[in-house]
């Protein structure tokens, strides 16, 4: 088995599959910050922290996870169209709907999956659809693939998500390249990801440079100095405090102000099943993050 790949701040949305003879052919969909923990929790039973669905039902295998949501809201929301694509004012003009006879129950939460990442807001998220188990890996139809900045994967990972920490010691401000006005606050300040350019630019000016005509959020663009080709999301990511290396996630070796949160977060977060709670029109890029670097 390959090494698993570090991911930090951790927003994921997963796939089941049941592989008891019993129930086997049954998925779930589910969201967590942790998948190893979370699928022993599954297999476990609701005494461990596992679902009602799934207890006693088991064994289960997390076949597939989708990562990079900025936030647990924007994973809660993805993981609630997912489960309910019917319900959903964003997937309803696809009809989404079970074929009998000629799909099973985990091709149609794959077939789901792939319309999600096509239309808007998830379509201009740089998410990573990764396969967890290459038993079950299918093959995405070609008229369905996701946007390009999305990346398609495969292998085992781990995460470590950062706690929060105040810095009571006052940062020195710098200046933005961009606008030459200062930045005084470092969660507006953003780094070019090549360790040797100069790049240090507000967010918002950044942003001005990478937008194109009828866009909010930018998606990607070239850093102004060195050329070099920068996602968004690890700019964001980076600014979070994620240690980055060049766009990638550094898979070992954090630095001394970097401390892994590993409490129970999964079931410490805002979660609904109201349909409003997916289809509104709340701010879901504000302060995005993401993961690219594969």
């Amino acid at each position: 088995m390959s090494k698993p790949e570090l991911i930090e701040d951790f927003f994921g949305v997963y796939l089941l599959y049941n592989i008891n003879p019993k129930f086997k052919g049954r998925t779930y969909v589910g969201y967590t910050r942790d998948p190893n923990r979370r699928i022993m929790q599954h297999n476990r039973g609701t005494w461990a922290g596992g679902a009602n669905r799934t207890s006693n039902r088991g064994p289960w295998k997390m076949v597939l996870i989708v990562h990079g949501f900025p936030n647990n809201i924007s994973a809660l929301r993805f993981e609630w169209a997912w489960q309910n694509p019917t319900k959903t004012i964003r997937l309803q003009h696809l009809s989404l709907k079970k074929i009998p006879r000629k799909e099973s129950e985990y091709q149609f939460k794959l077939r789901v999956m792939s319309e999600m990442l096509r239309v808007g807001p998830w379509s201009r998220l740089p998410l990573i659809v990764r396969w967890l188990e290459q038993d079950y890996i299918e093959d995405i139809p070609v008229a369905r693939k996701p946007p390009n900045h999305m990346l398609i994967c495969k292998g085992p990972i781990k995460t470590c998500n950062l706690k929060k920490t105040i810095n009571i010691q006052e940062e020195m401000e710098v200046e933005c390249l961009l606008c030459s006005n200062m930045i005084t606050d470092s969660q507006s300040k953003l780094t070019c990801l090549n360790s040797s350019c100069e790049l240090t630019a507000h967010i918002t000016c950044l942003a001005d440079l990478f937008l194109n005509p009828g866009e909010f959020v930018p998606i990607e663009g070239n850093c102004p100095f060195c050329s070099k080709n920068l996602k968004w999301g690890d700019l964001i990511r980076k600014m979070r405090g994620c240690k980055m290396d060049g766009g990638d996630v550094v898979s070992d070796d954090y630095g001394s102000d970097k401390v892994c949160d590993d409490s129970d977060d999964d079931d410490v977060v805002i979660c609904s099943q109201e349909k409003g709670f997916v289809d509104n029109n709340s701010h879901w890029f504000e302060s995005v993050e993401c993961d690219n670097g594969l």
